[in-house]
């Protein structure tokens, strides 16, 4: 399984994004995915998920301004994020479920580095 994200950069507050997260050796209609993110000396925090079915969630802090998606022919998952603001500076992550049934885990790839100034 190899997941290769791009699409970060530095943008100015109130910019745009869209990451991408190219998968290779699995099949993302298969499992739950999903975006984290890590700054410098914090959690890694999950962003968003989609499950199986289509379902997605959101954490609160980018609800409304971030979508998840994927295109099952491409095998591509994708994070637009809108309304960007300074404190979503970190390195993006995207990771792959090995179970139909649940959101487990365990794979991931390197990242991508998203920076927002103000």
């Amino acid at each position: 399984v190899q997941l290769v994200e791009s699409g970060g950069g530095s943008v100015q507050s109130g910019g745009s994004l869209r990451l991408s997260c190219a998968a290779s050796g699995y099949d993302i209609s298969s499992s739950c995915m999903g975006w984290f993110r890590q700054a410098p000396g914090k959690e890694r925090e999950e962003v968003a998920n989609i499950r199986r079915s289509g379902t997605t969630s959101y954490a609160e802090s980018v609800k409304g301004r971030f979508t998840i998606s994927r295109d099952l022919a491409a095998n591509t998952l994708y994070l637009q994020m809108n309304n960007l603001r300074p404190e979503a500076t970190s390195m993006y992550y995207c990771a792959a479920g090995d179970r139909w049934w649940s959101c487990n885990l365990p794979y991931w790839g390197q990242g991508t580095q998203v920076t927002v100034s103000s």
